[in-house]
């Protein structure tokens, strides 16, 4: 059973990736992860905050006494909640290259455009086979315009790419009034790939406390439903590449992702749940799924259940909204 598909130029031997996570915070675990068959892992994120603390401590100590600083500092995260600093995560990247054959995309996590984005250059040059680019944008300044925020993500691409010549990834949002037209413009501005979706983490607020906390709460299998219309949308329609995230469980939610036309399956919660180990478990049903209805490779069912291939396109689009609507029937009345 040829298993093998090509993501961001990579020769990939499975379309499992590894999503970005601190799971991939420990050497040994990409390790384990290469043992399980990871076909590639995407590294946790480099934040753009963690590259501003970086500065902002610097000219602290070289400017020590003038208090220049010390309100500013307040407003970044304490360093004991960054599990690597810049050259730590650099550092990460070569012993990580050092002690897996398989690729290691670097992932860099920003909102505006700035300096962070020169890390990249670095990224590359610490041996990192390519970039997943993580624009994680809240546009909560009412006087700013989805002209503007679409503007900012191109923008950044754009710097990205002008530092290096690895290709690059951007995890989008479906938050878009427009998200097909986003993807063409990324795509256009040189983007290699699109992951869909990036999932906006919403805070909590603890009641005893009366404080505003951070909350995670891991996918759910019904999350796949968005990125798996989008990728059926745009497949064929683009020249990047495009990767499925969030919601992929069973082997049965990755051959859906194939079907539509991700060249990647993005793996997180289903790991945290099940172990790293599982991903040996997702390759074995997938094969077994894929010799039970008689195909032969990854590159056979790609796309095949794209809106490109479809016998009935509009069944992507509000058609199949209104076929819900009308064939849903309540238990009770």
């Amino acid at each position: 059973m040829n298993l093998q598909t090509n993501y961001l130029g990579l020769n990939l031997r499975t379309p499992l990736v590894v999503s970005a996570s601190p799971l991939s915070e420990e050497l040994d675990d990409i390790k384990r992860m290469e043992d399980a068959g990871a076909a590639a892992v995407v590294l946790y994120s480099l934040f753009e905050e963690q590259l501003k603390q970086d500065r902002f401590e610097l000219e602290h100590h070289l400017t020590h006494g003038t208090e220049s600083y010390a309100e500013a500092l307040t407003y970044f995260p304490e360093p004991t909640e960054f599990h690597l600093g810049p050259e730590g995560y650099l550092n990460h990247i070569r012993k990580a290259k050092e002690h897996v054959n398989i690729p290691i995309i670097a992932s860099l996590n920003g909102d505006s455009m700035g300096g962070w984005t020169t890390y990249a250059k670095e990224m590359q040059q610490a041996g990192a086979d390519a970039l997943e680019l993580n624009i994680y944008h809240i546009p909560a300044d009412p006087m700013l315009t989805g002209a503007q925020v679409e503007q900012t993500y191109l923008e950044i691409l754009e710097s990205v790419k002008s530092q290096v010549m690895i290709p690059v990834s951007v995890k989008l949002s479906p938050y878009f009034s427009s998200l097909a037209n986003m993807a063409q413009r990324l795509d256009l501005a040189g983007a290699n790939g699109l992951v869909l979706f990036n999932r906006f983490y919403q805070p909590d607020i603890h009641l005893d406390s009366l404080e505003v906390r951070p909350n995670v709460i891991l996918s759910t299998p019904q999350a796949l439903r968005l990125p798996m219309r989008w990728i059926a949308i745009l497949y064929g329609k683009l020249r990047a590449d495009l990767a499925a995230t969030s919601g992929i469980h069973t082997a049965h939610d990755v051959v859906k992702m194939l079907m539509v036309g991700a060249s990647a399956t993005m793996l997180c919660a289903v790991l945290y749940r099940h172990g790293i180990e599982y991903i040996r478990t997702l390759e074995r049903e997938v094969i077994d799924w894929m010799d039970e209805h008689e195909y032969e490779s990854v590159a056979q069912m790609l796309g095949s259940m794209s809106q490109q291939h479809c016998a009935n396109p509009i069944e992507f689009e509000r058609a199949q909204y209104v076929k819900a609507l009308h064939s849903f029937k309540p238990a009770h009345a």
